[in-house]
């Protein structure tokens, strides 16, 4: 299946000159979903995870069902203040100013091993935030994944874990 066939750019989103990459159509799309959750159940399975992270808030949309699909649980790494508890947090660069992104204290024991996913790698800056922040709390990240790649963003070489992506986008 070509995943590509699924996903549509909206061109001007969020704002002029950005071709915003919307899985949504993917998300609707019974069979092309589920395909793509085997899919990415081949790329990460082989990295032996115990758990799965996803990144705030699509991340959420890749990472929930696939911890379903591989039989492990699920952690989120939310925007700040929207988790109960202790939490642990990282405050991170963006291309025009900073962003923080937090976990509960006790979401990962030490050792476990954590794959961290979203919907989208562009800059790279959220996703090699989420790999600090569970190395702070102690895990092994042994991969890194998401639907989709803009390559030609070089998100890529911020991230210093084995990368994968369902699809690229080079241009």
């Amino acid at each position: 299946m070509d995943f590509k066939d699924h996903i549509r750019g909206i061109p001007d989103f969020p704002k002029p000159g950005i071709l915003f990459y919307d899985i949504s159509t993917l998300l609707r799309h019974g069979p092309a979903w589920r395909s793509a959750m085997a899919r990415m159940a081949e790329m990460v399975r082989p990295h032996k995870p115990d758990v799965l992270a996803g990144i705030e808030s699509r991340g959420f949309l890749v990472a929930a069902p696939l911890a379903l699909e591989l039989g492990l649980g699920f952690v989120m790494l939310r925007k700040p203040r929207k988790l109960p508890g202790l939490t642990i947090g990282l405050n991170y660069a963006l291309e025009y100013g900073t962003d923080r992104i937090e976990m509960q204290a006790d979401a990962v024991p030490k050792g476990s091993r954590v794959v961290v996913l979203d919907d989208l790698l562009a800059t790279g800056g959220t996703m090699a935030a989420g790999i600090s922040l569970l190395r702070q709390a102690g895990a092994v990240v042994p991969c890194a994944a998401t639907l989709v790649e803009l390559s030609f963003l070089g998100g890529r070489s911020r991230i210093d874990v084995p990368f994968e992506s369902l699809v690229t986008y080079d241009n």
